[in-house]
């Protein structure tokens, strides 16, 4: 077989994820399939009583599981894992000298289904990609990304390396099985830097959407007479990387798909006066003790705007959360977050 980049970054090379029995990755897979379409009628049903009553029509519906997951979540008692967490591997203490030796994990096991047949969201399959980086640039790629970041004006961006003293390194807390607030368990991240090894902040999530918005859109205004600095990437680099693939999934937004190293829902509206979906790009993060979240909601650009010069990229909303616990959905936060900023915006 042959696995390309662009398979691994879009999570179809049939490198597996955590969980090594394909037995269970199948049956985890068919029950959310199932739940999923047991909850459309139910979506259908509460998408025309909102527009009955004339809800706004911008809002898209919400799947129910997703819904009642969250209202479990807040009022379930605390202390219940999610499954993927009970994975041994998440607790590694091992420390790895290079993304190279991280390989020896993974690289004799069998793919779980032909590269390209079938999604499968794969942390070592980004671990994989970290050793393509590193040979392609000659540069371990901790010091390749870290140069990056500089780049980016990340500044507080760093290795999630356990020894090295990290100024305002937060704590991380999980829920034990008493339902007790405690420490999350010591990990070394040093085998998937490139899947989960990195801290940041807020702030620095911001200036990383902002320069992946601009890119997208600084090739959109033509008449700005060479004001605009080039973007970070080119626009066509970054409008490839928020197209979705074909035969991908993402678990935390059924109307979306997985581009490249993105989840991207694409603008849609069926029919007048109904449901519309905003195009927007997003990604969930969670680690031991931690979750987040990035979401860029691009603004929907005037031709007249963009033709005269009168506004500049970038054009849009981000928003970014990061929380010190584990498994906590943010991503239906984040997007009603940037839709009422949105709103706000065009009401001004």
């Amino acid at each position: 077989v042959a696995i390309t980049t662009r398979l691994l970054v879009s999570h179809l090379s049939g490198i597996r994820h955590y969980e090594k029995d394909i037995t269970k990755v199948k049956e985890e897979k068919e029950k959310a399939n199932r739940a999923f379409k047991l909850t459309k009628p139910y979506q259908d049903k509460e998408q025309k009583e909102k527009e009955e009553k004339g809800v706004e029509k911008t809002d898209s519906v919400k799947p129910r599981k997703e819904h009642e997951g969250e209202v479990k979540s807040r009022n379930s008692k605390p202390g219940r894992r999610d499954k993927e967490f009970e994975q041994e591997e998440y607790y590694l203490k091992e420390k790895f000298e290079s993304v190279i030796e991280s390989l020896k994990i993974f690289k004799n096991d069998p793919l779980f289904f032909k590269p390209g047949d079938q999604f499968l969201y794969s942390t070592y399959g980004f671990t994989l990609l970290s050793a393509v980086v590193e040979r392609v640039s000659g540069q371990k790629f901790t010091d390749y990304m870290l140069k990056m970041f500089r780049d980016l004006d990340m500044l507080s961006t760093v290795l999630d390396d356990n020894e090295a003293m990290i100024y305002n390194r937060a704590r991380c807390y999980v829920y034990n099985k008493k339902g007790r607030l405690v420490n999350a368990p010591y990990v070394d991240n040093s085998y998937k830097w490139a899947g989960g090894g990195f801290l940041s902040s807020v702030g620095d999530l911001l200036k990383f959407g902002n320069a992946l918005l601009y890119s997208y859109q600084a090739g959109q205004f033509k008449n700005t007479n060479g004001k605009l600095l080039p973007g970070y990437l080119k626009t066509d680099t970054v409008a490839m990387m928020w197209t979705p693939v074909p035969k991908t999934e993402v678990s935390w937004d059924r109307d979306g798909k997985y581009a490249m190293a993105w989840a991207v829902v694409e603008k849609k509206q069926q029919y007048g006066c109904c449901r519309q979906q905003r195009h927007y790009a997003s990604h969930t993060g969670g680690a031991v003790g931690a979750s987040s979240v990035l979401l860029i909601l691009p603004e929907e650009l005037d031709s007249e705007a963009i033709d005269t010069g009168l506004v500049a990229p970038p054009r849009g909303v981000i928003v970014s959360i990061i929380c010190n616990m584990q498994s906590v959905s943010l991503n239906s936060t984040a997007l009603k977050i940037a839709r009422e900023f949105d709103k706000e915006k065009w009401a001004q």
